[in-house]
């Protein structure tokens, strides 16, 4: 049987998990919103008609930040249309999704739905087709105490205290053509440096995303980080990264080694922002804000808006998740771990039905997705410094990433409670054994092996009828013996293995 080698050691320090990591993203998109986390009238919906059994999965997915209102949708949206008495709200066009907006859900509830999913809440202003003065009124609305006409507004609308938003995107995915008020990257960057002061002169204390590009094979690419970077980083506390992983064209092998793309990715914005903060003589090393990554069945978007017309929250791509999907998500989030030094925020896209861990039918059940497993335990998970790993495995050759590595992984300590957690997976279609070195944590035992394993079964999918087909099952506890232990990969499998302190 193959072997990977893997030494872990204290020492080996990148820095601490930032809790930002775990995002979500929820965005007025198909039936992300009406149908997802807001059904008045649902069996489970509460007097808001915000969905319980939504909330509860919320909770137990372990989102830590939630995006909102987009996504595409932002670039044409106004803030305004959805706050106030819900029957004086208008109906709008949106443009991004070719759907009609009714505005029911909109900023109250949203900060409604947040606190009662504990998680915090991270805001996007159009500059797509509105500007600065715009996310300043937004802001003021959302965060001043009062005695101005925004906030006194927001108070007559039912919340006397400010909500206190901390984390703002100013604007999203501008360098694409398809986004309402697409431009350059000189329009965009003296656009959200102006906004970014101007939002700041409100509340000193917010933190701000500025626009990356929207995927690393866009030919503005890094042209587009460094001229955005020029106008804004001594405004800004973090530049975006978005990208999507498609399955389509059934290349298992490529879509297994997704993370190689995702780590240059991370590496090559990380280098660009470093050149504009060494061209302009600034000590701060900026972060970047992963805040949307997934995979996607991209192929299937053109036919969902072709078919139809104008309608009101149409089912917009719902994708069903395979378990090599779910692998691909957990090697996503090692990605993320790893770059744990300068990835301070990040959002899976998108929560609910739409490419997302989260399914619902109306009036329905809802029920988790194969993606659903790893995200949930690496966020429960993933507390304490996040440790570099090295592992020595077998290769094998992609036609999208080249030559891999067939074994991914990353380690997790966490001193106070004396648990090292490692994340790996294997990608290869045949087990693994992975021979771990931790003779610098004396006298470790092991706690538990958790798998979800897809080399059985590649394509399998859980379902309303089937929620739990692909779900995570407990493997033999790693067994420690002169500070070393093997522990058998699945192929086509994520794994948690878990170690002790004897002193805790």
């Amino acid at each position: 049987m193959d072997i990977a080698q893997l030494t872990i050691d204290p020492a080996f320090r990148i820095g601490d998990v930032h809790r930002r990591i775990f995002g979500s993203f929820v965005e007025h998109m198909g039936r992300c919103v009406y149908g997802g986390v807001f059904e008045p009238g649902h069996p489970r919906a509460d007097e808001r008609g915000l969905r319980g059994d939504v909330l509860e999965l919320t909770r137990e997915l372990g989102a830590t930040v939630i995006r909102y209102p987009g996504g595409n949708f932002v670039s044409g949206s106004r803030w305004e249309d959805g706050v106030g008495p819900a029957g004086d709200r208008p109906r709008r066009l949106d443009l991004a999704w070719k759907t009609v907006e009714p505005n029911a859900f909109g900023l109250d509830e949203f900060m409604t739905w947040t606190r009662a999913a504990g998680a915090e809440p991270m805001m996007a202003v159009n500059l797509g087709t509105r500007g600065v003065q715009e996310a300043c009124d937004l802001l003021e609305y959302a965060n001043h105490p009062g005695g101005t006409r925004l906030s006194d507004l927001r108070r007559a609308h039912g919340s006397a205290e400010p909500y206190g938003i901390r984390l703002w995107c100013l604007g999203n995915e501008l360098d694409g053509p398809w986004q309402v008020g697409h431009k350059t990257a000189d329009e965009y960057g003296r656009l959200a440096a102006e906004t970014a002061r101007a939002m700041k002169m409100i509340d000193p204390d917010v933190s701000l995303v500025a626009c990356g590009s929207s995927g690393r094979g866009m030919p503005t690419f890094a042209a587009w980080e460094a001229t955005v970077l020029e106008h804004t980083y001594e405004h800004v506390d973090y530049i975006s990264a978005h990208t999507y992983y498609d399955p389509s064209d059934g290349d298992r092998p490529s879509i297994l080694a997704s993370a190689v793309d995702m780590d240059a990715f991370i590496t090559e914005v990380v280098a660009t922002a470093d050149h504009v903060a060494a061209k302009q003589r600034h000590r701060r090393k900026l972060k970047i804000s992963f805040d949307e990554w997934n995979v996607w069945y991209q192929s299937r978007l053109r036919a969902d808006l072709d078919r139809r017309g104008w309608v009101e929250a149409p089912a917009l791509i719902e994708d069903t998740y395979t378990a090599t999907d779910a692998v691909v998500v957990g090697d996503l989030l090692v990605t993320l771990l790893r770059h744990a030094d300068r990835v301070g925020v990040a959002c899976q896209a998108q929560l609910v039905n739409v490419i997302a861990p989260i399914r619902t039918e109306k009036g329905g059940p809802a029920w988790r997705q194969t993606i659903f497993h790893p995200f949930a335990l690496t966020a429960r998970h993933a507390r304490g410094a996040v440790l570099r790993t090295e592992p020595v495995a077998p290769q094998y050759d992609t036609a999208r990433h080249g030559r891999v590595s067939g074994v991914d992984t990353v380690a997790v300590h966490d001193p106070e409670t004396g648990y090292l957690n490692v994340f790996a997976v294997n990608r290869l279609d045949r087990d693994v054994i992975l021979d771990c070195d931790l003779r610098a944590f004396p006298g470790i035992a092991g706690a538990g092996h958790i798998t979800l394993d897809a080399g059985a079964d590649p394509d399998a999918v859980n379902t309303a009828a089937a929620p739990d087909r692909v779900t995570p099952r407990q493997g033999d506890r790693p067994a420690i013996d002169g500070g070393r232990c093997q522990v058998r990969l699945p192929a086509i499998s994520w794994n948690l293995l878990r170690f002790t302190s004897p002193t805790h």
